[in-house]
């Protein structure tokens, strides 16, 4: 590993933050979801309903206490942290012309603390948190006037953080939206809300395009403004591996993959592929793309990607295989891997596929990548005071092992890592608390009760380790 690798954390506005009323701030799409739990999804109300736990509401209140954190993450050796801008505290409703500055003011002063302690910003835009008026009033990224509004949010934060924040990502996780039996893909990467008898891939697929040519407008604007910006997209890893060597499983494996590596193609190459045009051609579909969008697509390619890695999945062509899915994470249509375990949350482990991950990108796109999400969920037991955390160490260990390899032995461009969770957020995919990721333990519980004391686990110690030795001492 170099010396100019990035160690670090990551986490989203919206999972940590909290304040989400305060000092001007909009109801996000975040808002309005309500606490849920393994095999319970959190469930989407018609703004905020009284009775209802909200747990991203106060998150674990960063808005206020990230000097303390962010002292925490610098007594780790932190080099960067990943979080991402609310973009309901600058622009509350995400239609008006004119930004809340007392948001754009928080945003300066947890950058330039976060400076003071020679860590780097590392921003997404958009992370779950667009206006929920957006939703109401337009029907989220159904629009093409979300385009401008993004565009309008995205200029304001780079205009005013540029000389803070060398790192950016646009969209986060933007591909798992394709997961159409989740409804709460669609929502928070899109503000979308499926009506019976709908063609949800149709929309999908529109709503996307959109979000293609809003990224690609931003990273242009970026790349004129200060070509030292590094503009990156943000994908969910799924790797899909056949589950025999029959051809049938090979091949199923090989279109699930080219199926979520689409959005990558975008990004990075400029242009659609030829087997995204051909299936809507068989599908006979005809969207909303003008030759000024695909225009506009070419021009505006990342830098790099970021992606989140947490599992693999494994797909059969065999129909009579009982398909038990690889976790709320990933598509329903996959199969058990008899050569990885679980974890409680039923996501498979798979340290080798990062490795696999790294390499299969890196050959095909041949950009730098940067893995700016890999946690393990947990339930962490406090013990006298302590959290013996040994099950986070060794997840953590094996993907790092793996990922050393693929730089070290393969010659994969790897710009850094970032644990997700750095701290214990609420979980995105069930809003629990007990769902543990952070190497800092916050006394929380599902139902809003603790002090939101911060206590260092056994893998805070064993990470600032790692970090001061770049990785040697693991």
């Amino acid at each position: 590993m170099n010396d100019q690798f990035l160690w670090g954390g990551a986490l989203a506005a919206h999972q940590v933050e909290g304040a989400y009323d305060v000092d001007g701030k909009g109801l996000s799409i975040a808002d309005v979801m309500t606490a849920g739990a393994h095999h319970v999804p959190r469930r989407i109300t018609r703004g905020v309903m009284d009775g209802e736990y909200y747990p991203n509401h106060e998150g674990i209140d960063f808005y206020h206490r990230y000097k303390g954190d962010i002292d925490l993450f610098a007594e780790m050796g932190f080099c960067c942290l990943r979080t991402s801008i609310a973009w309901t505290r600058i622009y509350p409703n995400g239609d008006e012309t004119k930004p809340n500055e007392k948001g754009l003011a928080f945003y300066d002063e947890l950058f330039d603390y976060m400076l003071s302690k020679n860590i780097q910003p590392v921003i997404t835009l958009s992370h779950f948190e667009m206006p929920y008026h957006l939703v109401e009033k337009y029907g989220g990224w159904r629009s093409r006037r979300m385009i401008d509004f993004f565009y309008r949010f995205a200029k304001t934060c780079i205009d005013r953080y540029k000389d803070k924040v060398s790192y950016w990502m646009t969209f986060n996780e933007i591909n798992n939206q394709t997961l159409l039996e989740n409804p709460l893909y669609a929502f928070t990467n899109s503000g979308i809300l499926y009506k019976d008898g709908e063609d949800q891939l149709y929309i999908m697929y529109q709503a996307v395009h959109y979000q293609f040519v809003a990224s690609a407008k931003i990273v242009a604007y970026a790349h004129a403004l200060d070509c030292d910006l590094q503009m990156g997209c943000m994908v969910a890893s799924l790797p899909y591996y056949p589950y025999s060597c029959h051809p049938d499983d090979i091949l199923k494996a090989q279109k699930y993959n080219q199926h979520q590596l689409f959005f990558t193609d975008v990004f990075v190459r400029g242009h659609y592929p030829a087997h995204i045009l051909k299936e809507w051609e068989r599908r006979q579909y005809t969207f909303d793309v003008t030759n000024e969008d695909l225009s506009l697509i070419g021009k505006g390619c990342v830098d790099y990607i970021g992606f989140s890695y947490y599992l693999s999945s494994t797909v059969s062509a065999d129909r009579t295989k009982e398909t038990t899915g690889s976790g709320n994470a990933a598509g329903s249509d996959t199969v058990e891997n008899p050569f990885l375990v679980t974890s409680d949350w039923g996501w498979t482990i798979d340290p080798k596929g990062l490795r696999y991950y790294l390499n299969d990108m890196y050959d095909r796109y041949e950009v730098p990548l940067f893995i700016v999400e890999n946690g393990f969920g947990a339930i962490d037991q406090l013990t006298d005071g302590c959290i013996h955390d040994e099950h986070r160490i060794s997840y953590l260990r094996e993907h790092i092992m793996e990922m050393k390899k693929a730089v070290e032995e393969d010659g994969v461009d790897v710009i850094g890592y970032t644990v997700w969770g750095c701290i214990d957020p609420v979980s995105f995919t069930t809003g629990e608390m007990k769902k543990r990721y952070g190497m800092i333990y916050v006394d929380r519980d599902d139902e809003g009760n603790g002090s939101l004391q911060r206590i260092r686990k056994d893998s805070f110690y064993w990470y600032k380790e790692v970090i001061a030795s770049n990785a040697d001492k693991l």
